[in-house]
């Protein structure tokens, strides 16, 4: 049981406890000025009016419902009158305003026949008729339970705010956690991009060249030790690109240790491959790639590093052509072209099936088109082509 389960089960046994005392003080004072009527009514009344407090136990759970069943005895007997005003408050509380006017209505129409009934002697006294009866007890009532019916629908009104503000606390709690979780994803989707941009063209020219050395044992040892060296050469920088990766993940950590590859890498990028023993012709038309917005400089650059990465692992011993041209449209166009490999044939390195998925999100943040898949080339053959399209100021 919680502490406000306890507490409301507190107030109803006091509430309970109340009523019935003030039924017996009632009752004590009707039979002190003979007004008790008849035994067998009188015994009746009682037992009705016992019933009737003792129904304020479920006044939460049915609060028009207890006023109901309270309402017939309130009309004949007084000795309920504290029951009927904790029901009529109950109501106040935990039912709309509409509903508390209508009970408090039919509660004060409830005092026509009481008046008829059990005239009050004061009353009658001063003249006044069976009207003036009704009239007092219509007087008496609307002010007695007045401040009680105020009073709770004060508490209900406060409860709905308290409700409201809760509900938005916990709206605006769950709407800043799905915030924070959609940040993460992005910056975890961000963060696998670049890992997979950087690291998968190294570790590609790390597989094609120890695959050389696999397939050529014969090789003479200054060709072999080149090819080490390279070997080494690309173990190092795919260390220090992940290294690069890794600080920013650190507190503190540096956004960029080193310039971001832009267009002016691309023929250093072709050269690489060239030299790990892929076939690339570069086809550079641009007479001042200087000019090209840093945001586009560094997608080009990827999507050629993601073409000749994908050129390596799915067609190898293939010729990868490249082309970066600058249409009279006013786009960069970025196109990477590659005979597919033989059906069937495994990949020459595993791949997360995943880059070109990252690439499009890139190329559309900067405000580009792209657009990949096999075409079939004027010869008859069939190629992969990943084009791609950047803005460029004019």
């Amino acid at each position: 049981m919680t502490r406000t389960h306890r507490q409301n089960r507190i107030t109803d046994v006091v509430a309970l406890a109340l009523s019935l005392l003030a039924g017996l003080l009632f009752a004590a004072d009707a039979v002190n000025s003979g007004r008790e009527g008849h035994p067998a009514a009188f015994t009746a009344a009682l037992v009705a009016s016992a019933a009737g407090c003792a129904a304020l136990w479920w006044r939460r759970e049915h609060p028009v419902g207890v006023a109901l069943f309270i309402l017939p005895i309130a009309a004949l007997a007084e000795y309920v009158g504290a029951a009927s005003v904790v029901a009529l408050f109950t109501v106040a509380v935990h039912r709309p305003w509409r509903t508390t006017l209508l009970m408090s209505a039919a509660y004060l129409a409830g005092g026509v026949p009481y008046a008829m009934l059990w005239p009050d002697p004061d009353v009658a006294a001063a003249g006044a008729g069976v009207l003036g009866q009704i009239a007092f007890n219509l007087v008496f009532g609307v002010v007695l339970m007045s401040p009680f019916v105020a009073w709770g629908m004060v508490i209900r009104a406060r409860r709905e705010v308290v409700a409201s503000l809760r509900d938005r606390a916990e709206r605006a709690e769950a709407e800043a956690a799905l915030r924070a979780e959609q940040i993460r994803s992005r910056e975890r989707e961000h963060i696998a991009r670049e890992m997979h941009d950087v690291l998968a063209h190294r570790i590609t020219l790390l597989s094609l060249h120890a695959g050389a050395l696999e397939v050529r044992p014969d090789m003479a040892a200054d060709q072999i030790a080149a090819t080490a060296g390279t070997i080494r050469s690309s173990a190092h920088q795919a260390l220090e690109d992940l290294r690069e990766i890794l600080g920013v993940l650190r507190p503190g950590g540096e956004s960029s240790t080193r310039p971001q590859p832009g267009i002016g890498d691309i023929a250093g990028l072709a050269a690489e491959a060239a030299g790990a023993g892929a076939a690339v012709e570069l086809d550079d038309r641009l007479a001042d790639p200087g000019d090209a917005p840093s945001s586009t400089s560094r997608t080009a650059f990827r999507v050629v590093q993601e073409g000749l990465t994908n050129a390596r692992k799915h067609a190898p011993g293939r010729c990868a052509r490249v082309l970066l041209d600058l249409p009279e449209d006013g786009e960069l166009l970025v196109r990477v072209t590659n005979p597919l490999g033989d059906p069937g044939a495994a990949p020459a390195a595993p791949g997360a099936r995943s880059g070109l998925v990252g690439l499009t999100e890139r190329v559309q943040l900067t405000g580009g088109r792209i657009d990949y898949g096999a075409r079939r080339r004027r010869d008859g053959g069939i190629e992969f082509r990943l084009e791609a399209r950047l803005p460029w100021p004019s």
